[in-house]
């Protein structure tokens, strides 16, 4: 059975981890400020897009919002490139990133679709529960931590509707905790990294529990500097989800390197 047949090893980690991840991702950010501000500043610039063109409708623009940590692990496949050029000693260039996807299309493409369809669900559960529970003017994404935060207002619908997005996030995180870098660098199919992503959860759930707390917190700082603090934090996660998935899935032919993995817990 080829390298890429063979169903990958998913280990333990502990709960220091995640914290070696994100600071390996913000070395990756530093060996590569240029291409990592680029994507950085797509987060921006697509933040920024969809606020505008949904300014009419603000309960799709907090769907949106939320919809960015949902389609997160697709949107950064060329930070995964750059973090693994690095890696293998390699000068990271922005040209080769940009076609990261081009690895695995098939699988990568029915992994996107599968993630657009939850994003889907969830924006029409935003705007029922918007609909039902949210009374007054519904803030934009730019202005949803001034209202909600500073003014303390439709606290009872904030609880729920954050409770219901982390349990939409909940369920993308068991799915793509490491599948985008795992299609990308072994040529998986969206099934069998679905489950080494659902099984990395499973076996370290205190630890990527906390991975997704952390996630969840740098992309809700971002939105909440009126989407400038994307440029840093989107790339930073996209870096460090890299790390993750090299701490998580043991290499074919090697254990995991010292820089990316923690001890197993």
């Amino acid at each position: 059975m080829s390298r890429e047949q063979t169903f990958p090893t998913v280990v333990s980690v502990s709960m220091r981890a995640p914290f070696a991840w994100l600071a390996a991702g913000w070395q990756d950010f530093r060996a590569a400020p240029g291409s990592s501000l680029f994507y950085g500043l797509a987060f921006v610039g697509m933040g920024y897009l969809l606020n505008a063109f949904f300014a009419s409708r603000p309960h799709i623009t907090l769907a949106l919002g939320t919809g960015f940590t949902l389609l997160g692990p697709f949107l950064t496949i060329g930070l995964y490139h750059l973090s693994r050029q690095r890696e293998r000693g390699e000068k990271p260039q922005l040209a080769s990133s940009l076609s990261a996807w081009r690895a695995n299309p098939g699988a990568i493409g029915f992994y996107a679709i599968i993630l657009l369809l939850l994003f889907a669900g969830w924006a029409r559960v935003s705007v029922l529960l918007v609909a039902l529970l949210f009374e007054g003017s519904m803030p934009t994404v730019a202005t949803f931590v001034q209202h909600f935060i500073f003014s303390g207002e439709n606290a009872a619908f904030l609880v729920i509707y954050l409770g219901v997005g982390a349990g939409f996030a909940l369920l993308v995180l068991a799915l793509s905790v490491v599948s985008i870098p795992l299609m990308m660098d072994r040529g998986t199919d969206t099934v069998t990294a679905m489950i080494a992503s659902f099984l990395a959860l499973a076996r370290s759930f205190p630890a990527m529990l906390l991975w997704g707390i952390l996630i969840g917190t740098l992309i809700f700082a971002g939105l909440a500097t009126f989407y400038l603090g994307l440029a840093l934090t989107g790339p930073l996660v996209g870096h460090a989800t890299w790390h993750a998935y090299r701490a998580v899935v043991a290499p074919a032919t090697s254990p995991p390197s010292p820089a990316t993995a923690d001890s197993p817990a």
